[in-house]
């Protein structure tokens, strides 16, 4: 019910700004609010606190991101064109938002235990996408029948993680899209039957 009120919406995207510039544990509460342009308090009618605020932009930021490759994929028709995709997909959408990419990887990287768990569930989303692309890919023969979808999945998330990473680390010098077709050359040599 929140989620569907332009105050939230506006308070997860200040956060993002927010969190970006400042890191995390700078990113007051009332530095959000005045990014967002709504009082202090009304920030506590939609997030309990600060942690709270980071959770939600990740289930938010990602519930969108994630139906955006769902839908680029369901347009393709084998598995290395759906893998191609994702991979596009997310380096495309990172690069277009430099601060949700900041966030993503580097703050929410910094959090406490109970926090990561919290947004390690909303990564299983994303990941049953990737599950999806390699079981489909073994039951076509495009990939290798005795390829283990759990590591393939990690190799996958892993590399594309680490070159979003490594793409905010040198303060985004290079396009990362253009990365795309040397990622996928990667896993789809390395998997093909």
């Amino acid at each position: 019910m929140k989620q569907k009120k332009p105050k939230y919406k506006q308070i997860i995207d200040a956060a993002v700004i927010v969190i970006a510039e400042n890191g995390y544990h700078q990113a007051q509460v009332s530095k959000i609010a005045k990014q967002a342009g709504v009082a202090d308090g009304t920030i506590y009618l939609y997030f309990k606190n600060k942690e709270d605020i980071l959770v939600s932009l990740f289930q938010e930021k990602m519930g969108n991101f994630i139906e955006k490759i769902e839908e680029e994929i369901e347009l393709k028709q084998t598995a290395a064109e759906k893998l191609y995709s994702l991979i596009e997909k997310h380096f495309s959408l990172l690069s277009e938002d430099h601060h949700l990419a900041i966030v993503t990887q580097l703050e929410l990287r910094q959090s406490n235990k109970e926090l990561r768990l919290r947004i390690n569930e909303v990564l299983k989303g994303y990941l049953n996408v990737v599950d999806k692309i390699i079981t489909a890919g073994k039951e076509t023969g495009e990939f290798k029948a005795e390829l283990d979808t759990r590591i393939a999945r990690q190799m996958i998330f892993g590399t594309i993680d680490e070159t979003v990473t490594t793409w905010v680390m040198n303060e985004q010098k290079y396009n990362l899209p253009k990365q795309t077709a040397k990622v996928h050359s990667l896993f789809i040599n390395g998997f093909a039957n």
